[in-house]
């Protein structure tokens, strides 16, 4: 490593579902933590507050319209609304430690509506102010019934003090596009959290690090079902096997060479480490640079929308006198 080396931290510890008080509780804790560890950066996973909606993978709208609407009134109620003050213990702790924490949020728009939830990926700078809001542009699967689509808006790289910082939450990982759209920024840093897991997704990490020269975060979600509350609606029910992880984790950090320096950590609550070069990412595009010397933009070529995809616009016409 060279001078311009700092430490890196992934928080892999299980959310308290449904209740955004005590999942903020815990980030404000471990970003104190990583602090302590000397680390520069704090990365949570996918929808860390208040949790990753395990329960849509097998609890179906159609199978038990009552019980899934009652959690996610409950999973409304608990979200963020990035207007107000929803992140502010948060944005305080990276404040107060001088930490940059990258952190997966259910957001709720506080402009239109009221009622669609987002899968929202938050950077805040290490004096406490939101530097990036990135919304998944792609739930999948059944998330359907639990997200909106986000726009591009947040699709972009922003600069620390230690590297230039870019992220995509879980499947878009695998959105050769919106991948291409970080690398175009300069990417040297990026953050890929997720529910994801297994090798298929590691294997997917370290491509991207390849692919892209650049350093990889994967920020997975280690929970089980005895981590879920009982204040869970029918928790019994919908999570009965306490032993059973119903994500092992997986959080890992690649280097811009497609080498493994740290994890993955599997089906352990942890914190996982390491000590990043963000420097190493330039000096390595001497090989590949997939959106500069070794692009071809006279035969493809890409455009981002980055406008604002706002639902209705208000006009006030001006009063004839």
């Amino acid at each position: 490593m060279g001078d311009g080396s700092v430490k890196v931290a992934v928080v892999q510890r299980p959310p308290v579902l449904l209740d955004r008080d005590a999942c903020v509780k815990v980030a404000v804790e471990a970003i104190a933590e990583v602090a302590a560890a000397g680390a520069v950066l704090a990365v949570f996973p996918e929808t860390f507050i208040p949790g990753y909606p395990a329960w849509i993978w097998d609890l179906r709208p159609g199978g038990d319209y009552e019980l899934s609407s009652e959690i996610h009134a409950r999973l409304l109620d608990n979200s963020i609304d990035l207007s107000t003050d929803g992140l502010g213990p948060v944005q305080e702790a990276a404040a107060r430690n001088a930490v940059v924490v990258v952190c997966g949020i259910h957001e709720r728009d506080g402009s239109f509506s009221r009622a669609t939830l987002y899968n929202t990926l938050v950077t805040i700078g290490a004096d406490g102010t939101v530097l990036n809001r990135h919304r998944k542009l792609v739930p999948t699967n059944p998330e359907r019934m639990v997200w909106g689509q986000g726009d591009a808006s947040g699709l972009r790289v922003i600069d620390t003090g230690f590297g230039r910082l870019g992220g995509l939450i879980c499947w878009e990982n695998y959105m050769p596009l919106a991948r291409y759209a970080l690398y175009a920024e300069g990417v040297q840093v990026y953050v890929a959290s997720t529910w994801d897991s297994g090798d298929a997704w590691l294997a997917t990490m370290r491509h991207i690090a390849s692919e892209g020269r650049c350093w990889v975060i994967g920020s997975g979600c280690a929970l089980r079902a005895s981590d879920v509350p009982r204040s869970f609606p029918s928790a019994d029910t919908v999570f009965p096997e306490s032993d059973n992880w119903l994500n092992p984790g997986d959080s890992i950090i690649v280097a811009p060479t497609g080498q493994i320096v740290a994890g993955p950590l599997h089906e352990a609550h942890d914190i996982l480490y390491a000590d990043i070069d963000a420097s190493e990412s330039a000096s390595l595009h001497r090989t590949l640079d997939v959106v500069g010397h070794y692009g071809r933009p006279d035969i493809f070529t890409l455009t981002v929308d980055r406008s604002p995809r706002n639902p209705i616009s208000f006009q006030t016409a001006a009063r004839a006198d």
